[in-house]
């Protein structure tokens, strides 16, 4: 399940949600009114301030709007803190800062909803029938913004299985919470105005809509658990049919403990590096093999089943957001990436010209920066004595740091200066949870502190291309 806690109990709850349309528009528009009001209160107050204390002043503000959004959309839940996650790991590179704190405020704060106000759910979508086979824990194993977990024992057998049930009412709420979202981000004055958000918002509310559908999910995770059955490197939970419907889905009840747990990070550093490389392995698998990429990076949607004898596996949880790539977007993709590589101009522009990255008209300039950051992107499978490798982050036997490495920082700038030097288009939309993925991995592999030399693998998936 996306935005899992860790398991350890919740201070709060929620006695009910605001799931009617009139409930949560009113709890918005309240919200909304009390945001443009205090930027017009900033607006007048600082009329004789310096510009310099007129900058402090504003990201003081914007520090007060999220913590006060985040508690109220914390209650509502939806998509609109959802949404906010996804926009956050986009906006890591395209939007300002400060737009992306109070995105990821959105997701901080999402408190489960009591058993006494769970419970009518659950009976409406699991006949009396079915209720009667499961003995079901009242208290939430995890909680996020579309719905939350509890566990439960089917009492024939004794089988270990969790329930995973949407909140009432949160696929009726996602237009008008996007639009919510995008009214809040544009009273504080944080899209940028020459960006074209149209793509972004289409694609966020193609994927929320997809989430909210839990019989794809159930078919999709079937999937997932065929392709990787005969790989012991990876664990998918099982689908329980008999107990799953549009809005409850059940799967088995999988052991794992959390990749930052510091029993994790305790491991011998060859042991971390398996999970890393299988990790890896998993990602190029999906893209450059299956063509079908769980799009949620979220931390929360894995974890590791601890083996004796070192032979650990990941554990992997939430399909819901699963997205198919078509071949005539793969195969420009591929050779992007394997122009980037292999160091070779011609190959990347024509294949960034394909995918529309890029246009004749660009300004030779822009065109120079998206160049070089495509380079960049590619240094942790580079070899040692490539004239790009200038900051010594790999080493001389081809092993990559990807803790300590300052690659993410400087890709944000690059990219921050195409975005302020240049009127910059929104990328292809498949690239938006795509780019999500790709963060998501590094973080991963940086968690993990993963020292592992991945070029080999990487030049195997790409022999297609």
């Amino acid at each position: 399940m996306s935005e899992k806690k860790s398991g350890k109990p919740q201070d709060k709850t929620l006695n009910k949600l605001k799931s009617s349309l009139f409930s949560r528009g009113f709890s918005v528009a309240k919200l909304t009114l009390q945001t443009a009001t205090s930027v017009a209160q900033h607006s007048v107050t600082t009329v004789f301030e310096s510009s310099e204390s007129k900058d402090l002043l504003w990201k003081k503000l914007l520090k007060n709007q999220a913590s006060l959004i985040s508690n109220e959309l914390g209650e509502l839940k939806g998509s609109l803190m959802k949404a906010g996650q996804m926009l956050s790991m986009y906006g890591e590179h395209f939007l300002p800062q400060e737009a992306n704190d109070l995105l990821k405020s959105l997701q901080s704060n999402s408190p489960p909803l009591t058993w006494t106000s769970m419970e009518p759910f659950l009976k409406k979508h699991l006949s009396p029938e079915k209720l009667a086979l499961l003995e079901i824990d009242t208290k939430a194993l995890a909680s996020a913004s579309m719905g939350q977990v509890h566990r439960a024992r089917i009492k024939a057998t004794g089988e270990n299985i969790v329930l995973k049930i949407q909140y009432p009412n949160v696929d009726k709420a996602i237009d008008s919470d996007l639009k919510t979202l995008r009214t809040l981000l544009t009273t504080l004055k944080l899209m940028p105005q020459d960006l074209e958000i149209d793509p972004l918002f289409d694609e966020v509310r193609q994927m929320l809509k997809q989430e909210t559908d839990y019989e794809l999910e159930a078919q999709l995770t079937e999937e997932y658990f065929d392709r990787l059955q005969g790989d012991s490197r990876y664990v998918v939970p099982r689908v329980y049919r008999e107990f799953s419907g549009p809005k409850v889905l059940a799967t088995s009840y999988e052991i794992g403990v959390r990749v930052d747990d510091p029993l994790i990070q305790s491991f011998a550093q060859d042991r971390r590096n398996r999970l890393a490389v299988n990790f890896l392995d998993l990602y190029f698998k999906e893209i450059f093999q299956w063509g079908v990429v769980q799009t949620d990076p979220h931390s929360g949607n894995y974890s590791v089943r601890i083996d004796p004898q070192g032979q650990d596996k990941l554990v992997l949880f939430d399909f819901g957001a699963t997205r198919t790539y078509s071949p005539d977007f793969l195969g420009p993709y591929g050779r992007m990436i394997k122009g980037a590589l292999y160091n070779k101009p011609e190959m990347l522009t024509q294949a960034a010209f394909d995918l529309k990255f890029i246009e004749m008209g660009d300004n030779p300039d822009l065109r120079k920066i998206f160049e070089d950051f495509c380079f960049e992107t590619v240094e942790p499978f580079i070899e040692f004595n490539d004239p790009r490798n200038i900051h010594q982050e790999m080493s001389p036997e081809g092993i990559y740091d990807w803790k300590n490495t300052t690659l993410p920082q400087r890709l944000s700038q690059k990219v921050f200066k195409m975005i302020r030097q240049f009127k910059w288009r929104t990328p292809p939309k498949e690239i938006i949870f795509l780019d999500r993925k790709t963060g998501g991995v590094f973080i991963f592999l940086s968690i993990l502190r993963a020292k592992i030399s991945g070029r080999a693998m990487l030049i195997k998936y790409l022999e297609n291309f």
